[in-house]
């Protein structure tokens, strides 16, 4: 019997109408957000998570802490023949993606194989975001053509995993040297990760300094600014939820980026806030000098945001994201926690 392991409910239903034989699991996490912990499977790494996420995304408590049922269905694993694993090029699946090869490389698979879907583009869809835009009939055509895991697949995934939950900053720095030719979308996926920490340029990561410049002077309404804004930074491969959150952190007081007129309030998990979609924003005065590079926003506003298992505090930062070189450069005294 084989396991379908997806990165998401989309492409799960779509698998469970004959696409596949055997079993279909959704993995539902979002390892791109929050504090992440190199053992998940730990009970309070489990409950300091759920708090996180309740407290940014609205997600309860207790529907996170489901998550110790698939947790649980990952670790009895001998009955099925093969694990196949679904995924896609950005973020949001590569850590999916590089947690479950580290938690398959801590277990005696025995007879049980395990293979690996995982691609960037698909003939006719264009431009490619993901298995999600798939169809059935397309996702059935996809079944078969998985590749085998080996030792290098799983010892880098796992390598991966540990640099990603890493709390010192030279481990994720170390990652982006090593051969990641196992996975070939590992390192892409990691530098969009490094990118979302502040930049030398203006202390702004990449959602921040893609969705002032995506605006510029323009005014927008909230879902087509994430869907311009979203298309810039599809190597994140994020959801509508985490964008809201971050255009809720640049709106607050004090020093705003962004003016949000006929704000009532944010949408949050299951609570769609309808007249969100009516609002209109556009850059706050300060917004456009950040933009344009006169103020340093980290240094005004200061920080305190996880970029797994990274956490960054404080008006100065021990790295920054240089854009223009593509890597992590060293600025000011370490105050990660």
């Amino acid at each position: 019997m084989q396991l379908h392991i997806t990165n998401g409910d989309s492409v799960a239903n779509k698998l469970r109408q004959g696409a596949v034989q055997g079993e279909v699991m959704a993995w539902r996490e979002i390892y791109s957000v929050g504090p992440v912990f190199r053992d998940m499977a730990a009970k309070d790494h489990r409950e300091i998570r759920a708090r996180d996420l309740e407290r940014r995304l609205g997600i309860p408590q207790e529907e996170y802490l489901k998550i110790e049922e698939q947790e649980r269905l990952l670790r009895n694993l001998e009955k099925y023949e093969e694990i196949v694993l679904w995924f896609e090029y950005d973020l949001f699946d590569q850590t999916m993606l590089c947690y479950l090869l580290h938690s398959l490389a801590s277990q005696a698979l025995g007879h049980t194989k395990v293979s690996l879907l995982c691609i960037g583009d698909y003939p006719g869809v264009e431009p490619f975001y993901g298995l999600g835009q798939l169809t059935a009939e397309q996702l059935k055509a996809l079944a078969g053509t998985w590749q085998p895991v080996g030792e290098r697949e799983l010892a880098l995934g796992s390598r991966m995993w540990e640099a990603y939950t890493s709390p010192l900053p030279e481990e994720h720095v170390r990652f982006l040297q090593e051969d990641t030719s196992a996975l070939p979308f590992a390192k892409p996926a990691f530098e969009a990760h490094l990118s979302r920490i502040p930049s030398v340029t203006n202390g702004l990561g990449i959602i921040e300094q893609t969705t002032l410049a995506t605006i510029t002077d323009k005014e927008y309404g909230p879902h087509a600014l994430f869907a311009e804004a979203g298309d810039k930074l599809h190597m994140l491969g994020m959801g509508d939820l985490e964008f809201w959150q971050h255009l809720k952190k640049m709106s607050i007081e004090p020093y705003p980026l962004l003016h949000i007129q006929g704000l009532e309030a944010f949408p949050a998990f299951r609570n769609p806030a309808r007249s969100f979609a009516d609002c209109r924003i556009t850059l706050t005065a300060l917004g456009r000098k950040v933009l344009d590079g006169e103020v340093d926003y980290l240094s005004l506003k200061g920080i305190d945001e996880w970029y797994g298992g990274l956490h960054l505090d404080g008006r100065s930062i021990p790295w920054r994201w240089d854009p223009g070189r593509n890597e992590l450069s060293r600025s000011g005294p370490d105050v990660s926690r």
